[in-house]
């Protein structure tokens, strides 16, 4: 069974139909949505601030969420994927995004809807993403923009894929 622990008087909550790995941990000031799923080695650490996840978001293995004490919080929207090994600190990521691998979100950046990240980039502070864009490199830059029709049906495709991933383990 995942960590889940209380701090602070803080006790993480979850909606309907979640999984988590044995490994992952989610603690304090966490509130997950319906079927998200917290993968191998992933920790939600809600303990200095909070951390909202919106519905059917899956955060892959290694990813590390967390804010700054009295400054920061993470939110995170509906139908996201977090890739491997990403980090979120403090920031907002809106509905309909994908993170790719190892991409790195600072504190008080703001991830638009319908945006990619693509894998290893990083989200410098205060970065504003343009709704329906493509960011990559360090400092994260825009690329391109994206169709909503792209990013949706790519991000509603793995938000699937990872529910019936986490279904394996449920039976």
């Amino acid at each position: 069974m995942a960590i889940i622990k209380s701090v602070r008087g803080f006790t993480p909550a979850y909606g309907k139909d979640c999984w988590f790995a044995d490994n992952a941990v989610i603690v304090g000031d966490v509130v997950l949505g319906d079927e998200c799923s917290v993968w191998f080695g992933a920790v939600l650490r809600g303990d200095v601030n909070s951390i909202r996840v919106g519905n059917r978001v899956n955060i892959q293995d290694g990813a590390v969420v967390h804010t700054l004490y009295r400054k920061s919080v993470a939110e995170i929207g509906n139908n996201v994927s977090v890739g491997h090994n990403v980090v979120i600190h403090g920031a907002k990521i809106c509905d309909n995004v994908l993170l790719g691998m190892g991409c790195v979100i600072l504190d008080h950046a703001v991830i638009g809807e319908n945006s990619i990240i693509a894998a290893g980039a990083v989200v410098l502070t205060g970065t504003i993403v343009d709704p329906g864009s493509l960011y990559a490199g360090t400092p994260a830059k825009k690329i391109k923009d994206v169709s909503v029709e792209q990013t949706r049906d790519m991000i509603e495709r793995i938000a699937g894929n990872y529910m019936m991933y986490a279904s394996w383990y449920k039976d």
